[in-house]
């Protein structure tokens, strides 16, 4: 009799343990896998959406760290001798600096922002719904915050590589090198204060937005799921928004970070506010090029948020089917 209560004991103690610790071995590998699938979806996100706005995107940026008078015309009229001058693969030139910062920048951000969500809608009481607008804001801002942090040097890179003729940058590392001995280390995170600066309302109003319009969307249509074309317009709308709030702080950016090759010693982003509006005034200066993020932002954010849902949507199909590994 003895035995056979211990035999019921030890099969009570099997019972307990081991389901539970097979479930959390379980959730651990679930949790694993979300983290590798918002990093690959996020990085194809980035990847496909830059790339294809890279030519509106260095015009861009050349406009903003110069004193030149942006208009459509110009911005054209530079994109077509750029063209004439250096050949149709010009357009892109900096857009493997570009690719080098945003598939780490756009990963990390699109996976931060699935952690951050989880982790706030646990704390909220919010766990797999979606989370009220506060949250929701605060989740995107600092997903892009994180992103910002961990990736700032390869975006100063980008920025001057996209600034200068191909003689004086050969690559990404000659960038790297140049910089470091000519001006110092210090100089890879010059602008990185307004870059933040920026990001906060850029980021968190950008997932803000889409989230909300999804939201919205599901809560009107009956469909939990929005078409494509439905994702690209609900991110054209969070782009246009989110750049539109912190474009001055992205010029500023733009300056700091190049003033090594264009002859300019900015310091203080109050400072260079100053000076630009100073020499360019506050339309003409700070919201330089706006007209062309107003075309390019769009485009870029709805691509990459289309892309992600629908690379993590196929990535869960492809998980069901049993063609990716449990």
């Amino acid at each position: 009799m003895g035995s056979g209560v211990q035999e019921q004991q030890a099969a009570l103690r099997q019972g307990e343990v081991l389901p539970l610790a097979s479930s959390n071995q379980a959730e651990g590998l679930k949790q694993t896998r979300s983290v590798l699938n918002s990093l690959l979806s996020g990085a194809l996100a980035g990847a496909v959406a830059k790339t294809a706005v890279a030519p509106l995107d260095r015009t861009k940026i050349i406009f903003q760290v110069s004193s030149a008078r942006f208009s459509a015309k110009e911005a054209y009229k530079l994109i077509y001798r750029t063209y004439l001058k250096d050949g149709f693969f010009s357009l892109w030139r900096g857009n493997s600096a570009t690719m080098v910062r945003v598939i780490p920048y756009a990963a990390i951000q699109f996976c931060a922002h699935e952690q951050y969500k989880r982790l706030l809608g646990g704390y909220y009481g919010f766990q797999g719904k979606a989370l009220p607008p506060i949250p929701r804001l605060l989740a995107g801002s600092m997903a892009g915050t994180t992103a910002a942090m961990l990736t700032y040097p390869l975006d100063m890179v980008r920025a001057r590589m996209a600034v200068t003729p191909k003689e004086m940058y050969s690559n990404i590392l000659h960038v790297f090198v140049r910089i470091s001995r000519e001006e110092g280390i210090k100089t890879l995170y010059r602008g990185f204060t307004p870059t933040i600066l920026g990001v906060v309302p850029y980021a968190g109003l950008s997932f803000f937005t889409y989230e909300t319009l999804k939201k919205l969307h599901a809560e009107h249509s009956g469909r939990p799921q929005p078409y494509s074309y439905e994702r690209l317009a609900f991110g054209a709308c969070a782009g246009f928004i989110s750049q539109t709030a912190s474009y001055p702080l992205d010029v500023v950016r733009r300056r700091m970070q190049t003033a090594g090759v264009t002859g300019h010693t900015y310091g203080t982003i109050l400072g260079t506010m100053r000076e630009i509006v100073a020499e360019e005034g506050v339309i003409r200066g700070l919201y330089k090029g706006l007209s062309m993020n107003w075309v390019k932002g769009p485009i870029a954010v709805g691509i990459s948020f289309t892309t992600f849902d629908l690379t993590q949507i196929l990535l869960r199909k492809l998980h069901q089917m049993g063609y990716i590994a449990r």
